[in-house]
This record gives structure tokens, sequence and C-alpha cells, in this order.
């Protein structure tokens, strides 16, 4: 039993492992360890890249392909001519270039320094990679870098540029599949179109090749590039603000270059380790001057040309803008096109600013610059003042056939106010609007022709914080009936009121306006009666109202004023070309007509500094308007020659502080001669029409003064002037007529029964749409609601006493004789005597008489004065001859008491009263303040009929030109009140 058991025990111990089964085991063990460790840490890394990228979008080749091409490009403006006005405001250069035009050279530099494998790799050049951190860890001199181009324009174009390990794991995943989307022309080309090279010789950064050559070293052409300058754009991508020899502005420097040229040496040296360069090209390189190759310094084109490259910018942007909306529709609702239009306009901004777009302008380099010339002289304005600030001024030139704007002067110094005061600034524009929304409309109508009558007298218009409001003239008077002409040679306001309130109507006045490019005009603007001389809710802009003025310049055709004649998108396809689309808005005749009445506003009227100091009166035919506003916080002057038109205004920036002095209110008209007079000079071609021309339809006709029709038996007063051959004259003139009457106040008026005879007068007198009777009682109406106002006579025209009566005299007769007057004088001026005296105070007196007795004989009437007329009497009578000389007061009644006192000291002796008779210095003596009959009334242009008796024929003749000598006196300026 016993040993059967160790049998059995024998049998189960198992047998020994040989120790190569044992090895192989371990081996097995550790094998399957290896795997699940490499699994483990594959899972480990695949997990960590996944977590990484797991937000990032799987893209597309065609995501790749749009993104690597897309490109920031500048844009650029220029000059009518083609010069360069300068790049579009950024603060980078960006140049594209194509792979046919990068010269080998750049590419064999570039490829040295960064990635001389780049044709080898698959995106990732892991030897690379391992070498740039051996020299990293070592710190070794010189340190290559391990990102491969592709790489580094994974990272430019789809990651932000911060240096994180996240960033290289996906920079390495991008750059794989980049190369598999890209060719490697493809990526080269991205990448030197992409990369930054510090800043350029006008401090803009530059991006890309071909900006680096042309900011760094001035060349369009990189073929023009040696391989001393090739190294040293290739060596400025590593960092290139430490290695940028320019700074922000465009100054030099050293320091930086000199660091650019430590990294210039070993892009060489790596060229010629790699066999791109010879040995003598090597040495040759080291000996160039870099820095004498340098591009110089120049201003980026926003200081040379602050105002007229934002002015390009956002006349440009606003294209686009209309570009785009004319691609994807308008809005349907107006309320949110509205809301989101500043969103759009700026998106469009930076589309014009990104998209290289050039920008070609109607700006003439010479006319902007001749502009500037004036502008830019301080000697030209008023000193600088710590209560009112800068003397500001802006001007626009326009061509009239076309509407090109040639230049502009956008204010005096960019760096105090960058509004553009020609194009933003809107203010009030006085008289110069009278053409505009009162004569042309009513020229064109035939409401009115230069010769046809308007009446200066006073209006009165309801105001709501002063009661009543009585507009005044600049020169502080009513001058009574004058012609359309003489109207705005003078630039009263009265007649340009009445045309724009009553002739024309103001809804019809601002619908031509508009017509003529005004689109300042607002709701409020229809209920402003004074509108035409300046009353405006805001006003009206330089450019707007030149534009206007040039479609006088045009015979009567308007072209909306344009800067930007074509925009060229990056691909050399124009995107936008004006086109010229002239409308005639008022006949040819009427344009000649407005035209020829401002000429005589230069050669007579208010703009005789014009007439003083413009020097080519001989070449270049000009006419023009002035205008100015309340107090003169404004003053303009509007002008053209057939081929271009000028606006010119000066002011401050707050309307507030006024112009002061007379050269101040005059500058408008001294900087319009300057600037005309300059660009005339530098650039005589563009003025090549020698005279306004005259078209068909304009004839010469004489007609009444009083009325502006058809003379006839009864009209002594003539003038004669253009007229639109539509628009003769056929009615005769019913301005006038024979009457009896009376003068009280210097108001005309029919006598009562009894009133002497020897105070009425019988004589040709006006009658006008409004008498003098009627203009009297609503101003005394007005008076009581008025703050304050005038004395009555203020406000009487000067020929009110030509005025036909249709009210009766109103003194009423007391029933007694009148009280005397007092203080009879005589004195003798010149050897003559002269009679003064103090009136009756008796309200009913008519008059007086003048009574003189010769060597103690009989007393003989004189002379007769109206009440209220004057209190001197000048009877001609010599101081060689003894006389004595009384007065007496006449009532309507026909009473007359005499003075109390005698001049000499003889009693006196009362005769009976003679009948009035032509005796020798027996006239009526003229108030010293009245015109004379028998001289020019104000603003009547007179001509005499040929033979002394008859007028001239209506129509007579197809003259160019009126005869309007006019008077010369009158105001140099309008004000608005």
């Amino acid at each position: 039993m016993v040993e059967e058991k160790k049998k059995k025990t024998a049998k189960q111990r198992p047998p020994r492992r040989s120790w190569l089964r044992r090895f192989g085991s371990v081996v097995k063990w550790m094998f399957i360890l290896g795997i699940l460790g490499i699994l483990f840490a594959g899972g480990a890394v695949t997990g960590y890249i996944t977590s990484i990228v797991k937000d990032d979008p799987v893209r597309s080749e065609e995501l790749i392909q749009q993104q690597v091409s897309q490109n920031a490009i500048t844009g650029f403006a220029y000059f009518s001519d083609g010069q360069p006005i300068g790049q579009l405001r950024t603060e980078e250069d960006r140049r594209l270039i194509e792979f046919n035009d990068i010269p080998q050279l750049v590419i064999d530099a570039v490829l040295a320094i960064e990635d001389n494998n780049f044709y080898n790799h698959k995106g990732v050049d892991f030897s690379g990679t391992l070498r740039a951190v051996k020299q990293k860890l070592l710190n070794e001199s010189v340190q290559t870098g391990g990102s491969t181009l592709t790489q580094q324009l994974a990272r430019r174009v789809f990651l932000n540029l911060d240096r994180t390990e996240d960033r290289k794991v996906k920079e390495i995943l991008l750059s794989l599949r980049l190369e598999r989307f890209l060719s490697k022309q493809e990526i080269l080309t991205a990448y030197l179109n992409k990369v930054p090279f510090g800043n350029g010789s006008n401090g803009y950064n530059v991006f890309g090749i071909k900006a680096a050559a042309k900011g760094i070293f001035g060349l369009d052409d990189l073929d023009k590039l040696n391989v001393a300058q090739a190294a040293y754009l290739a060596g400025l991508p590593q960092l290139p603000s430490k290695y940028s020899a320019f700074n922000g502005v465009g100054e030099f420097n050293e320091t930086a270059f000199d660091r650019a040229i430590e990294r210039q040496r070993l892009v060489l040296r790596r060229m010629l380790e790699e066999n791109k360069i010879t040995t003598s090209q090597y040495d040759e390189a080291l000996l160039f001057d870099i820095k004498g190759s340098l591009a110089p310094h120049t201003k980026k084109a926003y200081a040379t040309y602050p105002y007229l490259m934002l002015e390009t910018e956002r006349k440009a942007a606003e294209i686009i803008l209309s570009l785009n909306e004319g691609k994807t529709g308008a809005s349907a609702d107006a309320a949110t096109a509205s809301a989101d239009n500043t969103l759009m306009l700026e998106e469009a901004r930076q589309q014009l600013m990104t998209g290289g777009y050039r920008v070609y302008t109607t700006i003439d380099k010479k006319v902007y610059s001749a502009m500037h010339s004036i502008s830019d002289d301080s000697d030209n304005f008023t000193k600088d003042s710590k209560a009112r600030g800068k003397e500001q001024t802006a001007g626009i030139m326009i061509n009239n056939k076309t509407g090109a704007i040639l230049g502009m002067i956008e204010g005096r110094d960019f760096n105090i106010e960058q509004m553009n005061y020609a194009t933003q600034m809107v203010r009030q524009p006085g008289s110069t609007m009278k053409p505009i929304a009162a004569y042309l409309p009513a020229l064109d109508a035939g409401l009115i022709q230069p010769a046809g009558i308007l009446d200066d007298a006073p209006i009165i218009m309801k105001d709501g914080s002063k009661g009543f409001h009585i507009p005044k003239n600049a020169n502080n008077r009513y001058q009574g009936l004058v012609t359309a002409r003489y109207a705005l040679n003078k630039s009263l306001n009265l007649p340009a009121l009445k045309l724009f309130n009553d002739k024309v109507g103001i809804e019809n006045a601002w619908a031509f306006a508009k017509k003529l490019g005004i689109t300042t005009i607002q709701d409020d603007d229809y209920n402003a009666q004074t509108g035409v001389i300046g009353g405006l809710r805001y006003g009206v802009s330089v450019e707007e109202l030149t534009n206007a003025y040039s479609s006088i310049g045009n015979q009567g055709a308007f072209n909306d004023a344009y800067m930007i004649e074509k925009i060229v998108d990056s691909q050399g396809k124009i995107v936008y070309q004006h086109k010229v689309n002239p409308e005639q808005v008022f006949s040819k005749q009427t344009a000649y007509l407005m035209t020829d009445m401002l000429r005589t506003v230069i050669t007579e009227g208010t703009a005789s500094t014009v007439k003083s100091n413009y020097k080519h009166f001989k070449d270049v035919p000009i006419v023009g308007k002035t205008g100015s506003t309340q107090n003169y916080g404004d003053v303009w002057f509007m002008g053209y020659t057939p081929d271009v038109t000028l606006g010119m205004w000066v002011g401050y920036k707050e309307q507030i502080n006024t112009l002061q002095g007379d050269a101040q209110k005059r500058q408008a008209q001294t900087l319009w001669t300057k600037v005309m007079n300059t660009v005339i000079d530098k650039r005589p071609e563009l003025f090549v029409t020698k005279e306004f021309t005259k078209p068909e339809g304009i004839v010469k006709a004489t007609v009444s003064a009083y009325s502006g029709k058809k003379p006839t038996e009864l009209t002594d007063k003539f003038t004669t002037d253009l007229f639109n051959a539509k628009f003769v004259p056929t009615d005769s003139d019913d301005g006038i007529s024979k009457a009896k009457y009376i003068t009280y106040n210097g108001v005309n008026y029919l006598p009562l029964e009894g009133t002497p005879e020897d105070f009425l007068k019988e004589k040709i007198v006006v009658k006008r749409e409004k008498p003098i009777q009627d203009l009297v009682k609503e101003l005394l109406a007005a008076f009581p609601a008025m703050k304050e106002h005038e004395p009555l006579e203020y406000y009487m025209p000067e020929d009110a006493k030509t005025d036909f009566p249709t009210e009766v005299d109103p003194r009423v007769d007391d029933g007694s004789s009148p009280a005397p007057p007092g203080e009879v004088n005589v004195s003798y001026s010149t050897g003559k005597a002269v009679i003064t005296f103090k009136p009756s105070g008796s309200s009913d007196v008519v008059g007086y008489r003048l009574y003189r007795s010769l060597n103690g004989g009989s007393f003989q009437k004189q002379a007769v004065l109206s009440a209220g007329e004057n209190t001197v009497f000048n009877p001609g009578t010599p101081a060689s001859v003894n006389a004595t000389f009384y007065v007496a007061a006449v009532d309507v009644a026909g009473h007359e008491t005499a003075s109390g006192s005698v001049a000499g000291g003889a009693t006196p002796t009362p005769e009976v009263t003679p009948p009035p008779e032509a005796t020798p210095g027996s006239e009526a003596t003229p108030d010293p303040g009245i015109i004379p009959e028998s001289t020019e009334d104000p603003g009547m242009i007179i001509v005499q009929p040929p033979d002394g008796n008859e007028a001239p024929p209506l129509g007579s003749g197809n003259g160019a030109g009126g005869n309007a000598s006019g008077n010369n006196g009158g105001n140099t300026g309008t004000t608005t009140p």
C-alpha cells in the first residue's frame, strides 16, 4: 500500500520546465504587455488629440481652397489723370502676386531659411522639427525653426498666432490636410501673399512679398530685386516687428535695421549651403549697400491728402453699398432698411478697404493743389481768434457739362476739424438762394423778365414770438419799384420774398430747387416765408448749392455732381462707371437771361470785390451771386464760367461766431477770386469757352419802367433789356395814371373839397399792386403787436410820393384858423436866403406858404411846402437884396394864419394872396431827401424815346445785352432778417 501511494505521488508531480520555455513565456508576456501599452498610449494620444480638435470643423477641400485664396488686398485712389492719390485707409499694405510672377531667386531665399525640405515633405518635416528642438535645447546660435511653410500658412489662415501646445497639434493636422488639397505652388504663393514683412517707408504694415518689395525698396517689379535684397526680405517674416527698418510713421530705425542685416547674412549663408547661390554671388551680396537701396520716407496718403482720401472713401463706400443692394435686392421693410443702413455702409467700407479696389476720382490734381494753395496760406485769412476760433472756408469746383467735381477746399486744418466743410456741412445760404428758388422759376414760367418790375416795399409777416416781422434790406432802405435785374444786382430782399411767396409760391419754389439737387429741404421749410433769403431749418451744403448753380452754366441742364469716375476690382474688372445723365430742368433761354442778370451783379451790383480783383475778364467770362446770413455768420459767393462753377463759403465752425469788418464780410468774394485766378493760371485748358452761348429766342425790348409792359403815350420812363421772346409783354402800360393829389407824411391822398389849389399836384403817378395807403394801414395795425419796430417813415419806399392816391386826405377841418408857425429865421448859404420855421400845432394844416417883401414893398407869395415834408424854404433870394420874409400856415379849408414874426424885423402886412403863378423863385422847395422827378428814380433804367416823344418799339432788335446802366449805389451784401 505504501509503495502504491509513492507511485501515485510520483506520477502527480509536474515535470520541470526548460529554460527556453520559460524565456519564451517571458517574451510572450512582454509582447502582450507592450501591445497593450502601445494601445493604451495610442488611445491616450488619440484621446488627447481628439480632445484638442473635437471642436474644430473638418474643413472640406472647397473651404480650404476658398480661405487660402482669400486675401485682404490694399485699395488705391487716383486723380482724374491716373496719378495715385494714395492707398485707401488701412494700416496695412497688401498686394497680390501670381506664382509665375515670383522670381526663382525669391523662392530660393525663402525656402533656404524657412523650409529647405519644402518639396519633399507632406506638410510636416519631422527631421526639421527634431533639429529645431535640438537647437532650442542646446541654445545654439542658429535657430532654424521647426514649422514648415505649410504649417505657417495653416496657422495664419485657420488658427490664431498664440504659441500653445494645442495650436501646434492643430497646425500639424491642418498642414497634412492642406497638402492633400493644395499643390506646392499654391501653398508657396499663398504664403508669400500673406506673411508680414514689417513696416514700409510710409509706415504701413506690409503683407506679402510684392508689398514688401514696394514698401521697403520702392520696387514694383520683383525681378528687379538682387540677391542681397531678396535675402533681406526672406529673413523678415520670422520676426517682422523686430527686423523692421521703418517704424509706424515710416521713420528709419537703425537698431532694427542692424538686426535685419544679421538675419540677411544668415539667409545668404543658408542659400550658399543649399547651393542656391555661388560664392561670388554670396560675397557680392555681403558688400551690397542695403541701406542705400531702401525706399525714401513718404507720408501716408491720409497725411498728405487727408480730406480727399476720407471723401473718396465715403463716396466710394456709398457706391459699393448701392452695388451690393442691387445684387441682393432692396429690403421690403423700409424701417428695417433704414435701421440697417449704418451697419451696411460700414460693411461696404470694410469691403472697399480690403477688397483691392482701385477708385478713380474726377479730382484734377492741379486744380486741387491750386485751390489748396489759397486755403493753406494763412495770409489769406483773418488771424485766429480765441473767442471765435479759426476762420474757416470751403469751396468746390464743378465741370458744368458733366457735373464732375474738379477740386475742393474741405477746410483749413484737418487736425482741428475732420468734417468736410464742402460736402458735409449744412449752413444757411443767404441771398445765394434767390436765383435758385425765386428768379429762375419765375423766369422760366414767364412770371418775370429782367426788365420786369418788382416792388421793393415792406411786407408784414406773422411771427409767433414777436407778433409780426418786417424783413429789411441790407442797405436799410426800401427803393420802391425796381427792375428784376436791379433787384438782383443789389441783392434786395423784398423783391425776392415777393417772388418766392406770391408769384412762384413756396411749394413750387422748393420743388424747383429739389430738381437742381438741393436735398436738404425739410417739411418745416414749406412754412418758411423767408426761406429764399436763408431762413431754412438747416440750410444747404456747399456742394449742392454749387451744383445747382452749375446747371445755369450748363444752359438749364442739371447733372448731379459726382466725384467717383469708376471703380475697378482686384481682378481689373470695372464694377462701377459713372454715366453722365443731364436733365433739362429749365429752358436755355431762362439760363441765358439768368446768366446775364448775374453778369451785372458783378459789373454793377454787390460783387464789387470780384469785379476789382478778377484778372481774366478778357479771356474767361464770369457771372455770380453774393450771399450772407444774419449778422454775417456766413458769407458766400457762387460764380461760374461757361465751363466750370466755383462756390465758396466763409465763416466759423459755430455760426454764432460772426464775421466782422468789411474785409471779412467780403471774404468769400476775395477767396473766390484768388482761387479762380490761380486755377485759370494753372489749368487754362479747362476754360475753352470764351462766351456764354446765346440761344435762339432771346430778344431785346423796351418797356415801361413803371409796369414792365408796353409803353403808352403817357409813359415817360422806360427800360430796355433782354427778354425770352415767348414772354415779351403784349399788354399796355397800366402802371401809371395822371391824378390830382395832395401829399401828407410822404403819402399821396385824394384832396378834400376846398383844399387850396396851390398845395395840389397834378402829375403822372404810379399804380402799384399794393398802394402805399394800404401799406400804411397794415403797418399801423401791426405796430402794437410788435415788441420793437422802426418809425413809420423808415418803412416808406423812396418812390412813395409818386404813388397813385386811393384814399381821401384823412385830415378834417376843425372849423378855425390854424395855429401859426413859429420861430421864423433867415440865414444865407452860398449867398442865398434860407428860411426856417417851426410847424404849426394844428392837426388840419395842409402846408405852409412863404411870403417875401423886397425893399419894404408888399409881400408876395414865393413858395409852398406840404405839411410833414420839410420846415425849410430855399427861395433863391440873393443876400444882396433887401428882403423880408414870413411864413403862413394853411389848413384843409384854405384858412391861413401868418407867423407872428418876420425875418428881417418888419411887421408883415399881408396882401391878398395872388393866384399861383410861375414867378421866378416861387417853386416849392424840394425835399432834400426826395429825388426830383426829373431825375432817375432808384432802380429805374431810363431809356429816352428816340425822338423825345415816342417810346421805342417793343422787341426791336435781337441784341446780346440790355442797356442796363442803373444806379450803382446799394448794399454790399445781404442779411437774413
